[in-house]
C-alpha cells in the first residue's frame, strides 16, 4: 500500500495538541442535537452508487449535456461507468491511498471521476477551475498527487508549466479532446477484472481518508483539510432525512456552484444518496438559459443570485412604469411569509397575495426555471427581508453554515426548522458551543482530523478535547445559530472601537446598484467602505436616469446621482449599528470584484488582503489620503 501511513486520518501530534499554556475559553452557551443515523465502520462514499444500481437501476441519477441537450443517466449506467473508469485507474497504476487531483469545472465527468477515485481506494483532491499556476503547484505538491485530471487545454498547460516542481506527479490526463481521458482510461482498463474494483472498494474503511479538500481561503495559502469517508458519510446520513422536502426521489437540481467547493460537493453526495436527478454547468455565465432548459426543483446558491434576480425584476418593473406594482408585491410577499410563522395569512392578505402571484411572483419563479420550489443558500448571510420575499413568492429558501473543515455542514434550515436571520439548527449528531469571546466551537462526526502536512495549524484549530475552533463569531438563540462576524476580521478604529464588518457588508451587498463591498477602518479614525457596482443594475440605472448607455462605472463613479443611490444603501446599512460603527465615507471602485480577478474566492467571499493590497490608494482616499 503506497503511503499507507497517510491513508488513515492523521491525528495532530500529542505534543502540539497538549501544548497550550493559556486556559480554555469559558462556555457561554452550548447545544447538542442527537444523531439520526450512525455510520458503520465499513461505510464508504461509493456505497450509495452500488445500492442505487441494485435497488433502482432504471431511476435517473444524472443528466449530462450532449450537443446542447440533456441526456439522462440511470443509476445502473452511472455505477457501470464508475466501475469502468476505476478499472482504467487501476490499469494506470493508481494505488490505494494515492492522491489524485481533479482540476475541472462542473460536468458529469467530475462526478464519474470523483467516485472512481474512491472506488479504487485512492484519495480525491479537488482543485478549483479558476486556480492560478501557483495555487495549482502548491496543492499538487503539498498533497503529493501522483496523477491529475485536467479539464481543458488551458488547465493541462497550467499543470504542465509547473510540472518541474511536482516530482510525484507522473500522470496527467485531459478530460476534453477528441479522445478524452475518460474514454482512454476505460479502454485501457478493459483487461482489469471488475472483481478487482470490488476488492479495492471493500478494502476501504470508514476512517480512511476520502479527500483532501483545500480551503479556498480569504487570506494566505490554502490548507488541505483531511476528510474521511466517515466524515462525509456522517453528513449525508444525518442531513438527508432532515431535508426530505427537497432531497427526495423525483427531485432535480442543477449544480452551478463549483464542485471543488465542499458545499457543492456535499449536495452532490446527498443527491446521489437520495436519487435526486443532477445536472451540471461549469459557471453562471449562461445560468438563466441553463435553468430554463433543465428546470430544477431546487437550487444550491449564494445570496448574490437571489439579490440579482430581485434587483433585475425591480429594475425591469420600473423601466416598464410598474415600479410601484413591484414594490407593493414585495411588501405583500414579505407580509405573507412572515404570517406563516405567526398563524398564517388572513383572507385579505391571501387575496392580495393571489393577485400578485400572477402579476409578479411567477416571473421570480420563471427566473429559476419555472419548477423550482426550494433553495439552499450559503457562503454569506441572506438578508432576512429578501428571504421572506422569496418565500412569499413561492421559493422555500434555507440557509446553511459550515466550513471545509466540517465537511462542511454545521447548521442548516432543516424541514420545520427555519428561522430567517439565522443559519438554522445544528446538524443531528453535532454540538455547537459559544465561548465567552463569542467564538463558535463545533464537535461532531463531520469535524476533520487535521490539516495535511501542517501540525501547527491543526493544533491551533483543534483543541485536545476535539473541539474545532471555527474563527466565526456567533450566538445561539432558542436553538438557532446566528453568525455575527469573523473573529480575525474585527476592525479596531484608532479610537479603540471594535467593529465587525460583516453586518454592514451583508446589508450593503446586493442592495440597489451595489454588487460587492468591503468595510475598512482598522487603525483609522472612522469606518469607511469600498463598493462595486452590479453591471446589470448599472445598465438599468443609466437607462432610467439619462446617462449615456456606453458609460462605464469608471466614467461615472463620481456622478452625484450614482453616489446618491449608493449613499441610500449606506444609510440603510448604518441603521443596524451605532454611530461609532457606521460608515462615514465610501469609494465606488471602477470595476466589480471577481474570482477570476483574484478578489473573490470560488464561494464568492471577498479576499480582504487582496483587495486591501490592490486598492490601497482607494482606501487612502476614503480618509483624504
Amino acid at each position: 500500500m503506497k503511503d499507507a501511513a497517510h491513508h488513515r486520518n492523521p491525528a495532530p501530534p500529542a505534543s502540539s495538541r497538549g501544548g497550550r499554556s493559556r486556559p480554555g475559553p469559558r462556555v457561554v452557551s452550548e447545544l447538542s442535537v442527537p444523531a439520526v443515523a450512525a455510520v458503520a465502520d465499513s461505510a464508504v462514499l461509493t456505497d450509495p452508487v452500488w445500492d442505487n444500481a441494485a435497488d433502482a437501476p432504471d431511476a435517473i441519477q444524472f443528466a449530462r449535456r450532449v450537443d446542447g441537450r440533456w441526456q439522462d443517466v440511470t443509476c445502473a449506467q452511472f455505477r457501470d461507468g464508475v466501475v469502468a473508469l476505476a478499472r482504467g485507474l487501476i490499469a494506470a497504476g493508481v494505488e490505494v491511498g494515492d492522491r489524485v487531483a481533479l482540476l475541472s469545472g462542473n460536468r458529469y465527468e467530475w462526478a464519474l471521476i470523483d467516485y472512481a477515485i474512491w472506488a479504487v481506494g485512492a484519495v480525491a483532491v479537488p482543485v478549483y477551475q479558476t486556480s492560478g499556476a501557483e495555487q495549482v503547484a502548491w496543492i499538487l505538491s503539498d498533497s503529493g498527487a501522483v496523477a491529475c485530471f485536467a479539464e481543458t487545454d488551458a488547465h493541462r498547460a497550467t499543470v504542465a508549466a509547473v510540472s518541474d516542481r511536482l516530482p510525484e506527479l507522473t500522470r496527467l490526463w485531459q478530460i476534453e479532446g477528441p479522445r478524452g481521458a475518460v474514454d482512454e482510461l476505460i479502454a485501457a482498463g478493459a483487461a482489469v477484472p471488475a472483481g478487482e474494483v470490488e476488492r479495492r472498494r471493500h478494502a476501504v474503511r470508514a476512517d480512511d481518508t476520502g479527500t483532501i479538500a483545500y480551503t479556498s481561503g480569504t487570506t494566505g495559502r490554502p490548507k488541505g483539510c483531511v476528510l474521511s469517508h466517515r466524515n462525509l458519510c456522517f453528513e449525508v446520513a444525518n442531513a438527508v432525512p432532515k431535508m426530505r422536502s427537497m432531497l427526495r426521489p423525483g427531485a432535480s437540481t442543477l449544480l452551478f456552484l463549483p464542485l471543488a467547493h465542499s458545499f457543492g460537493r456535499l449536495i452532490q453526495l446527498g443527491c446521489v444518496q437520495a436519487r435526486v436527478r443532477i445536472g451540471h454547468v461549469p459557471d453562471t455565465k449562461n445560468l438563466a438559459a441553463d435553468l430554463r432548459s433543465f428546470r430544477p426543483t431546487f437550487v444550491l446558491t449564494v445570496p448574490r443570485l437571489f439579490e440579482k434576480i430581485r434587483n433585475t425584476a425591480r429594475q425591469e418593473a420600473r423601466a416598464a412604469g410598474r415600479g410601484r406594482v413591484f414594490e407593493r408585491a414585495e411588501r405583500v410577499a414579505v407580509a405573507y411569509s412572515r404570517s406563516l410563522d405567526t398563524g398564517g395569512p388572513g383572507p385579505l392578505l391571501r387575496l392580495r397575495h393571489a393577485v400578485f402571484a400572477k402579476l409578479v411572483y411567477g416571473g421570480i419563479r420563471a427566473a429559476l426555471g419555472g419548477r423550482c420550489t426550494h433553495a439552499i443558500c450559503g457562503g454569506a448571510p441572506l438578508d432576512p427581508r429578501l428571504a421572506h420575499f422569496l418565500r412569499g413568492a413561492g421559493i422555500d429558501v434555507r440557509e446553511g453554515y459550515g466550513l471545509t473543515e466540517t465537511s462542511p455542514l454545521i447548521t442548516a434550515g432543516f424541514d420545520g426548522e427555519v428561522r430567517f436571520g439565522t443559519v438554522g439548527r445544528p446538524l443531528p449528531g453535532t454540538t455547537v458551543r459559544i465561548t465567552d469571546e463569542g467564538e463558535v466551537f463545533v464537535k461532531g462526526g463531520q469535524v476533520f482530523s487535521g490539516y495535511w502536512n501542517n501540525e501547527a495549524a491543526t493544533a491551533e484549530a483543534l483543541d485536545p478535547a476535539g473541539w474545532f475552533h471555527t474563527g466565526d463569531l456567533g450566538e445561539l438563540d432558542d436553538g438557532y445559530l446566528r453568525i455575527t462576524g469573523r473573529r480575525k476580521e474585527l476592525l479596531v478604529t484608532s479610537n479603540g472601537k471594535n467593529v465587525a464588518p460583516a453586518p454592514l457588508e451583508n446589508r450593503l451587498r446586493g442592495r440597489g446598484v451595489i454588487s460587492q463591498c468591503m468595510v475598512v477602518g482598522d487603525g483609522r479614525p472612522f469606518i469607511g467602505a469600498l463598493v462595486t457596482i452590479d453591471e446589470d443594475a448599472f445598465a438599468a440605472w443609466k437607462a432610467g436616469n439619462g446617462r449615456p448607455a456606453g458609460a462605464t462605472v469608471a466614467d461615472l463613479r463620481e456622478d452625484p446621482g450614482l453616489r446618491a443611490v449608493v449613499q441610500e444603501a449606506v444609510d440603510h446599512a448604518n441603521q443596524s449599528v451605532s454611530r461609532a460603527e457606521s460608515i462615514r465615507a465610501f469609494r465606488i471602485l471602477p470595476r466589480d470584484f471577481t474570482a477570476a480577478g483574484g478578489e473573490l474566492t470560488a464561494s464568492q467571499k471577498v479576499k480582504r488582503d487582496v483587495v486591501a493590497r490592490e486598492y490601497a490608494d482607494e482606501i487612502a482616499a476614503v480618509y483624504g489620503g
